[in-house]
């Protein structure tokens, strides 16, 4: 186990895992990063007999071995991601210290997805007849305003039908006719 998850922190030089599996792996990686940085075949055969990928070891000893020439120790960084959806096992991000420049976690938002199916994308035409006109989308301060003016105006409604009610009905039944 530990074999293939320091050839994939190799090959990727960051990988997704348990935090007791990148525990357990920090100290077998870095072992074989110091036999990458001395470089001699003797070193190489080492590795070679650990990771039987030539294509990793290669990369182990050309790439990653020279880049940590300079520092002593410490070659890998574990951070913690939270627990796992599934199980709530507790996940770890293990990378090489000077690994890839950025360093943000991508892959936890996969974990905080949920199972299911997706739901088909819309098209440009359903786009567009679900999206709401100008018309119909209010603020809420558009809204605020369109109540308070509202208020004013129904009491003044009900004002012209008080007064035509006050009038003579048979003048209101005149005008009835004449708008028919």
């Amino acid at each position: 186990m530990l074999r293939n998850l320091a050839e994939s922190l190799f090959v990727h030089e960051r990988i997704r895992t348990t935090e007791a599996k990148a525990k357990a792996l920090r100290p077998y990686a870095e072992r074989l990063i110091s036999k990458a940085k001395k470089g001699t075949v003797h070193h190489r055969r080492q590795v070679l007999s650990d990771i039987e990928n030539r294509e990793v070891v290669h990369k182990l000893f050309d790439d990653i071995g020279p880049r940590f020439s300079e520092r002593n120790g410490g070659y890998t960084r574990i951070l913690k991601l939270g627990q796992r959806s599934g199980d709530g096992a507790p996940m770890a991000l293990i990378e090489l210290v000077e690994g890839p420049s950025v360093t943000t976690v991508d892959s936890a938002e996969s974990s905080r997805r949920r199972r299911g199916l997706r739901r088909p994308r819309r098209t440009s035409e359903e786009s567009a007849a679900a999206a709401p006109t100008e018309d119909t989308t209010l603020d809420e301060d558009e809204s605020a305003e369109v109540e308070s003016t509202d208020e004013p105006a129904a009491s003044a409604e009900n004002t012209t039908e008080t007064e035509e009610s006050t009038e003579d009905p048979a003048d209101s039944a005149d005008e009835d006719a004449e708008k028919n």
